[in-house]
């Protein structure tokens, strides 16, 4: 079976020569949601910007729905992976709803009715009918995530990588969030702090601590291993905790 995504022995160092990511081996199959997981600066942004071909490999290679990202493919590359920011303002950046959504699709050649429509659909699909006209930066938080969202699923990539995609949001725009990232049938990988979000829509986790990658398997095999957690500087997610139903009979929930 051909991967959606496959990273092969994946090295990056940062310009002071800090190793950011060190032999990262991982295959991710057609339609698979996963969760990439670990602390903060352990490598997880920069691996999803290498996905995308933002930032290029020292050594190692990946491959994004059968094609290498390497520069002379690039363009190819962003046509079939698509990546969320963690901030949809470094996203959207056009003077109208309308206009963000269609850029990719303008960018690779989408013109005129078939434009319309795409943008129409993908516009309708997030909830954001009829805020074709209005400046993205007076969208609420919720609505900036589906905007980023439905620019990118516009142009029907086989990926999405997410980076941190609940940041920043009330409970009912991440939980709406949440149900529309369920329902998509693109490969999804995931990367972020939300481990309760990783519970709820991945099939795997991969935990990346130390620039390496240190665990890869089912969600709950993963973060709801107390010892392996607490080594990389997580917490097991309250779900998963056993004492959690003892504690809601007797009306403490901390949320």
């Amino acid at each position: 079976m051909s991967a959606a995504i496959e990273v092969a022995g994946l090295c990056y160092s940062y310009p002071d020569g800090t190793a950011a990511l060190v032999d990262i081996n991982f295959r991710i199959a057609p339609g698979e949601c996963v969760a990439l997981v670990g602390p903060s600066g352990a490598g997880k942004s920069t691996l999803a910007k290498c996905l995308v071909g933002f930032v290029l490999p020292a050594a190692g290679r990946v491959t994004v729905d059968g094609i290498a990202v390497e520069p002379r493919t690039l363009k190819a590359v962003r046509h079939r992976v698509g990546l969320i920011f963690q901030n949809p303002d470094d996203q959207l950046f056009m003077p109208t709803l309308f206009d963000d959504v269609a850029f990719g699709l303008l960018q690779s050649g989408v013109g005129g009715s078939e434009l319309a429509e795409r943008v129409g659909r993908a516009l309708l699909d997030h909830g954001l009918a009829g805020l074709e006209k209005k400046f993205p930066g007076h969208l609420s938080g919720g609505q900036k995530r589906l905007a980023a969202l439905a620019g990118v699923l516009a142009m029907n990539p086989a990926a999405l990588v997410l980076d941190e995609p609940s940041a920043n949001l009330d409970p009912r725009s991440r939980r709406n969030l949440i149900n529309r990232l369920a329902a998509l049938s693109n490969t999804r990988l995931i990367a972020g702090h939300d481990l309760e979000m990783a519970l709820d829509l991945c099939s795997r986790v991969l935990l990346i601590s130390g620039a390496r990658l240190v665990a890869d398997g089912p969600p709950t095999a993963v973060l709801g291993n107390a010892g392996l957690m607490a080594a990389h500087g997580l917490e097991v997610p309250h779900s998963l905790l056993p004492h959690r139903h003892d504690a809601a009979a007797n009306g403490h929930h901390h949320g």
